[in-house]
């Protein structure tokens, strides 16, 4: 568990000591000479054809770079999870809230864009409890790299840990978004579940923004998943119907954000392609297709990076994904991106979800 008051790397619209000497984005003239070139690098890469590539875990979790901090301090008033009495009767709750309520009110909740957690209500101690997981260093730097002139390859600031606290902001939840029952367990199942948690929250290290599929059909291939908030609360709920819980039959949606494309082509690791027997141009366009997502601009900066967008996804159907710390090329296709706000429900006792 992430402990209180632990800074990480960076906030949306932060960028380290030096940040603004990106390299200056040239013309888009690449996108043909790309597909050869994405097809070279998985010749020599490793055969990738499991759909969705299933998110890596790791050994334990590092340490933050110096480099990377946060606007918006972590978890600051996060403690460890209790443990509950066996016979507590503890009630579970949704809770969804508009993402960046404390700064914009509910105008991404008008947009569906909604953050999700879960909340508990020990009957014996008469505490209430939050529990939620997000990036240690705000959306941006986690969806995002850092281009810096010292270092060749960017440089990402993400990570997304687990955050336990005491009590529950009703007012946050209530005014503008849900706070609902949607369970009851008992201590010994609550005591499990901590458990879980712990090992979910040591091996699950990094935040992935986008869902990745090959059309808005139903059925589609999807050959990404995101690892965000909603997900850490979906697979809390799978752990709690396996340990015994039962679930209300009520609807509960959650936001994704979808990415389109054909087939992704592998194009390797940071050392492959940006080492120094890497693929140099690659390498290059790689940077290119990152640099006009910086933040800090002045309007005009702004309105010229909003075209280079459109020209590298929406014109030349270019997107670079950095997944499981390794480099993707999406061919993208119409409708190219997507928000949603998807039903998902509860799950059945002792029954699993897949793909969480």
């Amino acid at each position: 568990m992430a402990q209180a008051g632990r800074t990480g790397p960076g906030a949306w619209g932060w960028r380290g000591p030096g940040a603004d000497a990106a390299p200056v984005c040239a013309p888009w003239r690449w996108a043909s000479a790309l597909v050869w070139l994405a097809a070279a690098a998985a010749a020599s890469g490793p055969s990738r054809r499991q759909w969705p590539v299933p998110y890596k875990r790791f050994s334990f979790r590092p340490e933050p770079d110096p480099y990377c901090q946060a606007k918006y301090t972590f978890c600051p008033t996060g403690s460890p999870i209790p443990v509950m009495k066996d016979d507590d009767v503890i009630e579970v709750f949704r809770l969804q809230a508009p993402v960046w309520e404390f700064k914009y009110g509910d105008l991404l909740g008008h947009l569906k864009i909604m953050h999700d957690a879960i909340g508990f209500r020990s009957t014996l101690a008469e505490k209430n409890y939050t529990m939620e997981w997000y990036e240690l260093f705000q959306l941006g730097n986690c969806t995002f790299p850092h281009l810096r002139p010292e270092i060749n390859a960017p440089f990402w600031c993400n990570q997304g840990a687990a955050c336990f606290f005491e009590g529950i902001d009703d007012i946050h939840w209530k005014e503008n978004g849900t706070l609902v029952l949607v369970a009851t367990i008992s201590g010994d199942i609550f005591n499990k579940m901590a458990k879980w948690v712990k090992q979910d929250n040591e091996t699950g290290i990094y935040y992935e923004t986008w869902t990745v599929q090959a059309s808005p059909e139903k059925g589609a291939e999807t050959w990404f998943e995101s690892y965000d908030c909603s997900k850490f609360v979906l697979r809390t709920y799978k752990k709690l119907a396996e340990l015994g819980a039962d679930f209300k039959k009520i609807e509960t949606n959650y936001t994704r954000i979808f990415l389109y494309s054909g087939e992704p082509t592998y194009l390797g690791n940071e050392t492959s392609v940006f080492g120094p027997t890497g693929n140099k141009t690659l390498a290059l366009a790689i940077k290119r297709f990152y640099y006009p997502f910086k933040p800090h601009l002045s309007t005009k900066e702004f309105l010229l990076s909003l075209l280079q967008i459109f020209d590298a996804m929406i014109i030349h159907r270019q997107f670079y994904l950095f997944y499981n710390f390794e480099y993707w090329f999406l061919p993208m296709k119409f409708p190219f991106l997507k928000i949603t706000y998807e039903e998902i429900p509860l799950p059945n006792r002792n029954r699993t979800l897949s793909g969480l």
